[in-house]
């Protein structure tokens, strides 16, 4: 999953996209919820993230991405519980 992160931030600093900034309103989870949305361009997230697991029929993606997909919204969710 790292290794996958990492690819991942390398694309968007080649992109020019290498710093986020925290949005006026939102603050800690505001700025995690962009990273994954920049992680994520064609996913339509929500406010919830909790709410994309609870609302994730499985399946509905080749298994390689779900994996995928939901690995990083796990993470994501995860670093606004703990604050990182």
């Amino acid at each position: 999953m790292t290794r996958l992160l990492d690819y991942v931030r390398q694309r968007q600093r080649r992109a020019g996209a290498d710093r986020f900034t925290v949005p006026a309103q939102g603050g800690h989870a505001g700025l995690v919820q962009s990273e994954l949305a920049a992680e994520l361009p064609d996913e339509d997230l929500g406010e919830e993230l909790t709410d994309c697991l609870d609302l994730y029929e499985m399946g509905s993606k080749p298994r390689c991405e779900e994996v995928e997909f939901l690995e990083l919204v796990r993470e994501a969710i995860d670093r606004i519980e703990s604050g990182q």
